[in-house]
């Protein structure tokens, strides 16, 4: 790996594939498995570097493809990248854009389940949505969600974008397929990303030596398949394998659309195939349930939008499970959000308080709402990386989930 940049396991899970370690960066230690706040334009929305730090994030992803459009990564590179321009001091992940082919080609959001009722075809469409991406052997051609401007991504492109950014960790461009495309399909396009890939490793050599002035950025090559457990594996000790000039990954991402009954079942299988001693990253992942399931299976760590994204919607996450503030039963109760929390909303607001924000359609609902998501699901990998370390993971999992199941309303 590159200088300032490695990994070390340390404890494991008997009899699973589970364990937890330290990934090394130049701008600070990330423990192991831990929770990455997601920034995909370089901030957390609704609240302030100093809260995600308060919340005990140890890093923030933020998105190369919504960076390219705006600002720009000339202009972050000129910032001095991508924590510096957004005030955050600690390490930082970049996501490839690669999702973006799923998301604007296709028109779904990420989601574990797609609803495909067994279903195959190439040309999916969400209903209702344009497709606003094609693929080719080269790269990717984009129209912007924000003006319909034509963009084109390839390997090399997303590679200089990446080190534009400085992120300590950035991610291989990859092609995220959907679950209703064919197999045939699914072969076509592991080909593709594997030969993105090696793209991906020889650019990152050639920028590495031209920015000797940078700090060391880590890459990730995305491990894909769809759900097919050959294609996995494959996928996984091609990767594993890859070098270009001296070149190989310094860990890998677990991409593409998933069903969330195989979450457990596709990551072990990848992570057979993965060597031990470099990171593993679940791309997406934010569920309490589905968050103990990959820790279990290999999964180090782990990125999403939905805390934020429930948060705004008036969604608490508690270990009795979700529920909404805006019910009428939370407006004349005076407890915190969450009794167990220690977040800053948990121990200076109450239920009351934040149900009249829900209702008078405060902005700063969002930011309250936020720091307790964020919290919960920072708290709770670290709850369970110390569970793995004290050897109580099994019991630390039933014990929740039977108290998370029976909650959830």
């Amino acid at each position: 790996m590159g200088d300032g940049f490695w990994f070390e396991q340390a404890a494991t899970i008997p009899g699973h594939l589970g364990r937890t370690g330290v990934i090394h960066t130049p701008h600070g230690d990330i423990a192991t498995p831990a929770f990455i706040v997601v920034g995909t334009q370089a901030t957390v929305k609704g609240v302030l570097p100093r809260d995600v730090r308060e919340a005990g994030a140890q890093a923030v992803l933020a998105n190369a493809y919504h960076l390219y459009l705006q600002p720009g990564a000339d202009l972050v590179d000129e910032a001095g990248g991508v924590a510096r321009f957004m005030g955050w001091d600690g390490p930082t992940y970049t996501d490839s854009g690669g999702f973006q082919v799923l998301s604007q080609g296709a028109g779904f959001k990420k989601v574990l389940a797609m609803g495909t009722q067994g279903l195959t075809s190439d040309d999916v469409i969400a209903p209702g949505k344009d497709r606003l991406a094609l693929v080719d052997d080269d790269g990717v051609n984009f129209r912007s969600y924000r003006d319909g401007s034509r963009h084109r991504f390839t390997p090399e492109i997303s590679m200089r974008i990446q080190h534009q950014l400085g992120a300590d960790i950035m991610f291989a461009f990859d092609e995220c397929t959907t679950l209703m495309n064919t197999r045939e399909y699914q072969e076509r396009s592991l080909d593709r990303t594997y030969a993105w890939a090696l793209r991906c490793l020889s650019e990152h050599k050639k920028l590495t030596d031209e920015r000797v002035s940078k700090p060391y950025q880590g890459l990730f090559g995305v491990v894909q398949g769809a759900q097919y457990e050959d294609l996995r594996r494959k996928a996984a000790r091609d990767l594993a394998e890859a070098e270009v000039d001296d070149q190989m990954f310094d860990g890998f991402g677990i991409g593409g659309a998933l069903e969330k009954e195989n979450l457990g079942t596709i990551c072990a299988w990848v992570n057979e195939e993965l060597p031990p001693d470099k990171p593993r990253h679940l791309l997406g992942i934010s569920e309490p349930e589905d968050l103990f399931v990959a820790i279990e299976a290999g999964a180090d760590t782990f990125d999403c939008v939905n805390p934020s994204r429930t948060a705004r919607n008036g969604r608490v996450y508690t270990d009795a499970g979700k529920y909404n503030v805006d019910t009428l039963v939370n407006k004349r109760s005076f407890t915190p959000l969450d009794d167990d929390c220690d977040c800053y909303t948990c121990t200076h607001f109450t239920r009351a308080y934040l149900h009249h924000l829900t209702r008078a359609k405060e902005l700063l609902l969002y930011t309250l709402m936020t720091i307790h998501n964020e919290r919960y699901h920072i708290r709770l990998v670290d709850r369970i990386r110390a569970s793995i370390e004290q050897g109580q993971f099994a019991d630390f999992r039933d014990e929740f989930l039977g108290r998370y199941a029976s909650g959830n309303r």
